[in-house]
């Protein structure tokens, strides 16, 4: 053994093992196997049980059952049953459960981080200063929304019972994640940990039992991937969380399509790490470290993609190599050790052949000369350079401990290469410039940006990702919404099928037109168009005489439209005072045309009361005005020396299908939410009443309204919902129509998981402000960025 004098000289790390005895008894007096957490009491690990493998040591610790349709039911039914009590308990009572849980996380923290870092097989120094004082962080934070539920979120209540579905790379974290807010809101849970690690879930139930928390509150079912889908797929479920990739959550997105179940998805990310020429470079080397070698890169938000300034590309990525000479990776229970083993031998498999293919694909492998042990799943740390945005390691999540590099020139540059991904879930700045930082920041698509930081959570702070990366957020006011929903009033009737279906041959008989022929057209980019097929079709009044033609668009319509949408991205960065000022002109100029939208409506039918309408839809505009410069984000308050704002951002463009009744007031009652915060829409108008829409046009083009920022197309409305919901180019789209069309919207938008809103076909009272307007509507409009700011001492 070295002496003291050696190792002064040598600075040599020594062993500095953790103690794992107390886990390990622990699993020993469990090796029969552990069962599910149903009804506040464990069941006996019967059938077919799934091995857990120690992936340092690639030992068999454990064995978990694997429940099954039987076992996901009696959760669900416990749930379901626990629901009624625990949702009408006093909020202080929701809190001090809560309380207890973190009290006695913290009381068993060391136990906790052996028990995680031997499942998993990340570093105990993570587990210890990281991911377990974050789990009592989250239950200490919604123990507090629990406590002032009813001030904070007035006229919301529970969703009910909620399925959830959780990862392997934070088992407890995920956990904490998904079952806090969860819980703060009055719901109940039935959650399925990931069949890899499953250990921390158990003895979480344990705790569970411990603290006594009522029986059904939490149920947790074990198992792999089927087990996940019974819960998703359950009819009795209310709401369906999870975590994981881009693949699995599309396919959860099909398979409750039409199901009326609330979800929330946090999926893959390929996160930019931008260094620019003026960044502190040591800090960002230290940064990366913390970026794509923390918890082995199994991080869904890893920064796996460093992009550096060409000025300063060969400084910073020398600085890199060296800092990779000191990294240590061998058994994650050693407090010395930077970097773990890969979870699974699977997963260890995929790692090295993305590895393969990048340099395969004429990347270059830079790799820390470390020596890993001779068992275990571990993987040496490292980057590529010369990686093309092509190549599949750009473009792939690898989720392992080595990213891909590139280098730009100008600040432009930096934000194309950043936004080169179907992902957008975080980024990580580099500047010491703050004005250019928060540029970068302002203009890079991703839910979460840490500026000269990188891979810090607060359970103040929303989490979740924009595009394919998932919609929802976790953590924070916006976490809680996911679990709840607006309260009061009942389900509305089913809508009833259109009356006009499109008849394009001529109808023959005398028709009620005015002495010169209004030929309707369709209003894209500014412009009042012809349908691209030359179409249209023959509207009808109360009466059922013909009143006129409308046009009919076709797939091509909506490609413009959606084009024409996407080019008028200066609406964004217009100020909320100026959109409110467009708003307003908008109103006014209704007003002066008030009678002429009258009279429309009355020979249509569709309004009881004509006049009520257009007054109610002035007074509608008016209000979103009003909200245009007052729905903001907030300061949260996380870590010191940050600040940690959060930011309402457009989604881009919206898909919006209007539905027949009140075809004026519900029409503008969805545009109007969504361009007010700085979103362009595709809006299909009321299938047997576009002619009242069609009169919109020129109060548009005299409103003030920039070109694209509303088009508005007439037809057959599912045929162009279908084509909205699978155009890559729109990201989001809400739908009011039919259920079966409901169903529909929600499945093809899988494509790119684009955020949904729909009313699987119930009838909503547009002339009621709780139904027709709200902050609820202005909600749905935005995706929520978190940035952090260095700030302070």
């Amino acid at each position: 053994m070295p002496s003291i004098k050696d190792i002064m000289q040598t600075m040599e790390y020594g062993p500095a093992p953790e103690s794992n005895s107390e886990v390990k008894a622990w699993l020993e007096a469990r090796a029969a196997g552990l069962g599910h957490y149903i009804k506040g009491r464990f069941t006996a690990a019967e059938g077919e049980l799934i091995e857990v493998v120690n992936p340092a040591t690639e030992e068999v610790i454990a064995r978990v059952a694997k429940g099954g349709a039987a076992d996901v039911d009696a959760a669900v039914r416990a749930a379901r049953a626990a629901f009624p009590a625990w949702s009408a308990l006093p909020g202080h009572e929701r809190a001090k459960y809560l309380y207890a849980i973190a009290r006695h996380i913290q009381k068993r923290e060391r136990f906790f981080s052996v028990l995680e870092t031997m499942d998993n097989g990340k570093t105990i120094r993570e587990t210890r200063d990281i991911d377990i004082p974050l789990v009592a962080r989250h239950f200490y934070h919604h123990a507090g929304w629990a406590e002032i539920a009813d001030d904070a979120f007035p006229n919301y209540m529970a969703v009910g019972v909620c399925g959830q579905i959780i990862p392997w790379n934070f088992p407890l974290l995920m956990l904490a994640w998904k079952i806090a807010p969860a819980l703060a809101a009055g719901n109940t849970v039935v959650i399925k940990p990931a069949d890899l690690t499953p250990l921390s879930a158990y003895a979480f139930g344990e705790l569970l039992d411990e603290i006594g928390l009522p029986p059904g509150v939490v149920n947790i079912v074990h198992g792999d991937g089927e087990t996940g889908a019974a819960i998703a797929g359950h009819p009795d479920v209310d709401k369906v969380a999870f975590t994981g990739s881009t693949n699995v959550g599309r396919i959860i997105r099909r398979q409750i399509a039409g199901s009326g179940k609330k979800l929330s998805l946090e999926l893959g990310g390929k996160s930019p790490f931008v260094v620019l020429e003026d960044a502190d470079l040591d800090a960002a080397v230290e940064g990366v470290v913390d970026a794509i070698w923390f918890n082995q890169g199994e991080v869904c938000c890893a920064g796996s993609r460093i992009l550096v300034q060409e000025g300063v590309a060969p400084t910073f990525f020398g600085k890199l190599k060296n800092r990779m000479q000191t990294l240590r990776v061998g058994d994650p229970l050693d407090k010395t050790m930077d970097v773990g083993a890969i979870v699974s031998a699977k997963q260890f498999a995929r790692v090295k052949g993305l590895i393969a293919k990048g340099e395969e694909e004429g990347a270059t492998l830079n790799l820390a000369p470390v020596n890993l042990p001779s068992t275990g799943f571990f993987c040496a740390p490292g980057f590529f350079t010369g990686t093309a945005p092509a190549h599949t390691v750009s473009q792939v999540e690898i989720f392992g401990p080595v990213a891909t590099s590139a280098t730009f020139r100008t600040l432009d540059e930096a934000v194309a290469l950043a936004n080169d991904t179907r992902y957008g879930l975080a980024a990580s700045v580099w500047s010491e410039n703050i004005n250019r930082a928060i540029e970068v920041a302002a203009r890079v698509k991703a839910g979460v940006i840490w500026i000269n930081a990188t891979n810090m959570f607060d359970a103040a702070a929303p989490f979740g990702g924009y595009r394919e990366s998932g919609f929802g957020r976790e953590g924070g006011r916006s976490g809680m919404y996911e679990y709840l929903k607006p309260a009061g009033g009942k389900e509305g009737k089913m809508r009833p099928t259109p009356t006009l279906r499109p008849h394009v041959a001529p109808l023959g008989g005398k028709v009620e037109r005015p002495e010169i022929d209004v030929t309707a057209k369709l209003y894209i980019g500014g412009k009042q168009v012809r349908p691209d097929g030359g179409q249209s079709y023959t509207v009808l009044g109360k009466a059922g005489q013909a009143i006129g033609q409308a046009g009919l668009a076709n797939r091509k319509d909506v490609r413009n439209a959606v084009e024409a949408a996407n080019k008028a991205t200066s609406w964004s960065g217009v100020t909320a005072h100026n959109r409110a000022q467009v708003l307003y002109f908008l109103a006014e100029n209704l007003t002066q045309r008030r009678a002429e939208f009258v009279a429309a409506l009355q020979v249509t039918g569709a309004s009881a009361k004509p006049e009520d309408e257009v007054e109610q839809t002035i007074c509608r505009a008016f209000w979103y005005a009003a909200q245009a410069d007052k729905f903001d984000g907030a300061v949260t308050a996380t870590k010191s020396r940050h600040v940690t704002m959060t930011v309402n951002e457009p989604y881009g463009t919206i898909g919006i299908v209007a539905p027949d009744e009140a075809p004026l007031l519900s029409l503008l009652s969805l545009i109007l939410p969504a361009i007010t915060l700085g979103n362009r829409v595709v809006a299909i108008a009321a299938q047997s009443h576009p002619l009242v829409a069609a009169r919109l046009y020129q109060v548009f083009e005299t409103s003030d309204i920039p070109d694209g920022v509303i088009n508005l197309l007439t037809g057959e409305r599912d045929v162009l919902a279908k084509t909205l919901a699978e155009h890559d180019d729109v990201a989001a789209i809400w739908y009011c129509g039919s259920e079966e069309g409901s169903a529909m919207v929600e499945t093809v938008s899988a494509g790119n998981l684009k955020y949904t809103w729909v009313d699987r076909g119930r009838l909503r009272d547009w002339h009621d402000p709780k139904q027709g307007q709200g902050v609820e509507l202005l909600r749905r409009a935005c995706q929520v960025k978190t940035i952090w700011l260095p700030y302070g001492e």
